[in-house]
């Protein structure tokens, strides 16, 4: 999905937030829920999320095989193999998603929802 700036936009799940406060991490004073299905307006794309570690080591594993792989010796170039193996499900599943943004939005509700993975919302 690619969202854009003033696009409308839905929240896809309930949404919980909390807030620690008076220098104890753990004392919760308050708890603002958001319900699936509110509804509101992107005001802002930011950029990329980061890749996961397990994605960059398999791009970094799969550069190095098809760079230096057929001047390993066998065993290591098996286990280079092996290695890259390992990785692929989660570089299938990175592919698949594709591109995944943060964005703020704007709730009809006058809350303003900033840096939430795109994952949680729906385009109207």
């Amino acid at each position: 999905m690619t969202l854009e700036e003033g696009r409308r936009v839905r929240l896809a799940e309930d949404l919980g937030i909390g807030e620690a406060v008076g220098g104890e991490p753990m004392a919760v004073v308050g708890f603002l829920s958001l319900a699936a299905g509110t509804e509101g307006t992107v005001e802002r794309v930011d950029g990329e999320l980061p890749q996961s570690t397990e994605v960059r080591e398999y791009q970094r594993l799969k550069a190095l095989f098809e760079d230096y792989g057929h001047t390993m010796p066998v065993a290591s170039r098996e286990r280079l193999e092996e290695q890259v193996a390992a990785l692929e499900p989660e570089w299938t599943a990175y592919q698949e998603r594709g591109n995944r943004v943060t964005v703020r939005v704007r709730l009809d509700n006058g809350f303003v929802l900033d840096g939430a993975h795109q994952d949680i919302l729906t385009p109207l």
